[in-house]
């Protein structure tokens, strides 16, 4: 099995010089599975100094992984606790877009879609899982499964929402620029993902402790600084930077559709 594909450029810039940033052990995690392997080797870019593993899994280890799900992951999980966590994430949004189609990409246990329709929004899902998919639309929210890219949803949405997914990505740029197709005008993208610029990051590190070398799922640790960067290229300006209350080391960036 062709386990995986090397990245022959910076997923991000394109540079083509790396360096070597760190290794990582994944055997632990919960998807982890054999006959994957278990060490996670992450490089850095010369040029533009982003994080990212040396290669993204392939279809057939990608078969593997996302055959079953953690339970976190499933739709309905805690349902009460995670009505409440986010509906403060929902809160940093209500400034910016208050009404209108509201698009979750990566939408798991559904509790973000389930929370902003409280809050008068159209609820939408995109996920990878076909049970989770099956699950929302169950419900009567519109679910679908495929890529964001593959999906006529010109300039529909109000709010666009990547949490914790663009890490998971193998190749983010793409899937920004859907994003902004599909957001209406000055619509609102909002994303999170782990901040490797965060102090906690670094104490974890010293503490030899950091989980997110040995995240089995991740292609990417992000900084606040890259990641700003990287929305400002795509047709976006970060408007708030929050700290996620959901991961450890996490942050929440709003940002405008330009």
């Amino acid at each position: 099995m062709i386990e995986r594909i090397p990245f022959e450029a910076c997923p991000l810039c394109d540079a083509r010089r790396f360096e070597s940033a760190a290794v990582g052990d994944c055997s632990s995690h919960p998807l982890y599975v054999r006959p994957l392997s278990p060490v996670m080797v992450w490089k850095r870019c010369c040029a533009c100094r982003h994080v990212f593993t040396e290669g993204h899994y392939s279809e057939e280890a990608n078969r593997l992984i996302f055959g079953r799900a953690n339970e976190h992951q499933q739709v309905g999980w805690q349902i009460e606790q995670q009505r409440v966590t986010w509906a403060r994430a929902v809160e940093r949004v209500l400034p910016h877009a208050a009404v209108g189609d509201w698009l979750d990409v990566g939408f798991g246990n559904a509790a973000l879609l389930f929370t902003v329709q409280e809050y008068g929004f159209t609820p939408v899902g995109i996920d990878l899982r076909a049970d989770n998919v099956q699950a929302l639309a169950s419900l009567g929210i519109e679910a679908h499964r495929a890529d964001l890219a593959a999906l006529d949803f010109a300039e529909r949405f109000a709010v666009i929402s990547m949490a914790d997914v663009l890490e998971h990505v193998p190749f983010p740029r793409p899937m920004l620029r859907a994003a902004h197709r599909a957001l209406a005008a000055e619509g609102v993208l909002f994303v999170s993902m782990p901040n490797m610029e965060s102090m906690v990051w670094r104490a974890l590190d010293l503490q030899q402790a950091n989980p997110y070398w040995g995240e089995l799922e991740h292609c990417h640790n992000f900084s606040r600084t890259r990641l700003h960067a990287l929305l400002r290229a795509e047709g976006f300006e970060p408007l708030r930077y929050g700290i996620s209350e959901r991961y450890r080391a996490g942050m929440e960036v709003v940002a405008r559709k330009r």
